[in-house]
């Protein structure tokens, strides 16, 4: 019998495993336009976790007692529509399960490029596209600009490093730990610092960013967008994608140089991915010839199994990953 994760109890503060449940999932025939995905990868993601709270968002929050929802890659074992046959691997978003059953419009197939099903699910998926428009678009990213990039080493931010360098900028990552630093560097960064150190950011990034910084992507909040105000040249542009130090304390963030967006003329972009989704195409093609010239890296952390699903999620939120963080069923 097919399987899936649910919310047992909407968490407060940081979700524990109390808050999940495993529940089976009713078996029934298909109905016509309909296939049945044995899934294989399995996303998480940290803009899950607002999901996990009942209030009203861009996307709407889970249920308690029904299945959650996610990116997931899998197989089609049954057809009943003539989009989709036995075999094909498809990328869909009845993630946190073993098996789905969709309408044949709500899957899609792979694009063509010569990568492993599960990148789909991270640099040339969700968190791929968040980094290509988020750099190019909502920070208006140009060659020359010196950028800085907080959680570097994760999904997205890795490869905000790796498409800031293919379009000639200077790129200064954090990341926490000598590990993660390391790998960052291995990606072009010319220069990291490690938030984990016991320096402040604002005084790390002063270090490394002598005449400023042009451009910040911010996945994490707290410290960071403190120090790129303090650090922000003239028209400097600040793309907003996530703000994971802050998802499960709610606490609010401490902004002592904000004061300087007013003189430096500094412009400050939230957005979300599905803001540019129908300029996938675009996407695809740059990502596909960058991949081809071998410029972009990728890494991942695999936990194995649909039990193992809360872990790899809570994992997100204590520094678990490299890279994408993905579970194989």
């Amino acid at each position: 019998m097919a399987r899936a994760w649910s919310l047992k109890s909407r968490p407060q503060g940081m979700p524990t495993m109390d808050n999940f449940t495993l529940i089976d999932l009713d078996a029934r025939d298909l109905r016509d336009g309909e296939v049945r995905i044995a899934n294989s990868w399995l996303s998480v993601d940290p803009y899950m976790r607002g999901r996990m709270n009942d209030v009203k968002s861009y996307t709407p929050p889970f249920e308690p007692g029904a299945p959650m929802q996610g990116g997931a890659i899998g197989t089609v074992v049954e057809s009943r529509s003539d989009r989709f046959k036995e075999g094909d691997t498809v990328l869909h978003f009845a993630g946190w399960r073993d098996e789905a059953i969709l309408p044949a419009d709500q899957v899609q197939s792979l694009p063509q490029l010569d990568v492993d099903p599960q990148a789909y699910l991270g640099q040339l998926g969700m968190p791929g596209m968040t980094a290509y428009f988020g750099r190019l678009e909502g920070a208006g990213a140009k060659e020359g600009d010196t950028g800085f990039v907080s959680a570097a080493a994760g999904a997205v931010g890795s490869t905000v490093v790796q498409i800031a360098k293919a379009k000639g900028c200077r790129v200064i990552g954090s990341a926490g730990g000598a590990e993660k630093c390391a790998w960052v560097e291995s990606l072009g960064a010319d220069a990291v610092i490690d938030y984990k150190s016991g320096t402040p950011v604002v005084k790390a990034l002063g270090e490394v960013a002598r005449t400023g910084i042009d451009v910040y992507f911010d996945n994490v909040g707290g410290e960071h967008p403190d120090a790129a105000f303090a650090h922000g040249n003239q028209g400097a542009r600040f793309a907003i994608c996530g703000m994971i130090s802050v998802y499960n304390s709610g606490k609010a963030t401490e902004l002592r140089y904000l004061a300087r967006l007013i003189g430096m003329r500094m412009r400050v972009q939230g957005f979300i991915v599905s803001d540019y989704m129908d300029r996938a195409a675009e996407f695809y093609r740059d990502m596909g010839g960058w991949l081809k010239d071998g410029k972009l890296k990728r890494n991942e952390t695999v936990f194995e199994g649909l039990d193992t699903m809360p872990d790899a999620f809570l994992g997100l939120f204590t520094g678990g990953n490299t890279g994408k963080m993905l579970v194989r069923v």
